[in-house]
């Protein structure tokens, strides 16, 4: 018996390996790009973040883990870094709070604006990222838009300081990052069955009842991966901080590239730019887990 188990599992076997070397070869060119793209670019960053600084050069000669011990050790590094997550923790929920409403509306909407109101949610991405930051240095600066507005109207003695602070910066990247959050929640929502809702109601269960006990569990997946997305992309900026923080708010973002480019000091940007992956990692790593056991706890 088992002699003839084998001659059968022998053709599956000569079958299945071309078989498998045909969906390799497929794989083969998208394998390709992480590998040249991601792949390498990383290892070049963390072996020059091993390197020694040099006076007039990228990098000295050998191998140090001085920078990474300067990196978790200076109080001003790790200040900016505790900011960048903080950034990050705050332009989030914010984006959260507006983007689902939207989105929900977009999910269940039969209107025939539907698609001037997509138009509208992606608008922010039509445009450059430093003409949308140009856009609202126009209108938070001193003599912008929004405090002209107030001055005339007289409401305000003095102009408001909107920008060069985290608020500005936290506006602006709010207004960047929110198409990030609605895209994924209106796909989610728009595979709930609008059933389930009505039955529900028909039960007697309130609106808000409904939505705390339907909805919104079954559209946690869309939560978890615009939360996470909009995280990422925040912490992450560079040019709406340096255009709307000027000096006075300090990302490890904007740190890096003062190391990479100003400083020239190539090693110490490249250990902190890996503090900042391996910190982000850690974050996004301990959402999931507990968003995991979040949803399992609801199915």
């Amino acid at each position: 018996m088992s002699s003839l188990a084998s001659t059968v599992a022998a053709p599956q076997a000569v079958r299945a390996g071309p078989r498998g070397r045909r969906a390799f070869w497929l794989i083969a060119p998208a394998l390709l790009l992480i590998g040249v793209f991601l792949v390498l670019p990383y290892l070049n960053i963390v072996l020059m973040s091993l390197r020694p600084p040099a006076v007039g050069a990228p990098y000295g000669a050998g191998f140090t883990l001085a920078n990474y011990g300067r990196a978790l050790t200076d109080p001003y590094l790790l200040g900016v870094l505790g900011d960048t997550l903080l950034l990050g923790l705050t332009v989030t929920p914010i984006c959260l709070l507006l983007g689902y409403p939207v989105a929900y509306h977009l999910a269940r909407t039969r209107s025939r604006f539907a698609g001037v109101l997509y138009v509208l949610v992606l608008s922010p991405l039509l445009v450059g990222v430093v003409v949308r930051s140009f856009g609202w240095l126009i209108l938070l600066s001193g003599n912008g838009v929004i405090n002209r507005l107030l001055l005339d109207l007289g409401v305000v003695e003095t102009g408001l300081a909107l920008m060069n602070n985290r608020f500005g910066v936290t506006l602006a990247l709010v207004h960047v990052f929110l198409p990030f959050m609605i895209l994924p929640l209106v796909g989610v929502i728009q595979s709930i069955d609008p059933s389930l809702e009505q039955a529900a109601r028909s039960l007697g269960a309130s609106r808000p009842k409904v939505f705390r006990r339907v909805v919104l569990p079954l559209s946690w997946p869309g939560i978890q991966a615009g939360t996470i997305l909009v995280f990422v992309l925040a912490l992450s900026a560079y040019v709406t901080p340096v255009m709307l923080g000027g000096a006075q708010v300090k990302t490890m973002s904007v740190l890096v590239v003062q190391n990479l480019i100003d400083n020239f000091q190539w090693p110490a940007g490249a250990a902190q730019a890996l503090l900042l992956t391996a910190c982000g990692v850690a974050a996004v790593a301990l959402y999931a887990k507990l968003t995991g056991r979040f949803m399992k706890g609801l199915a």
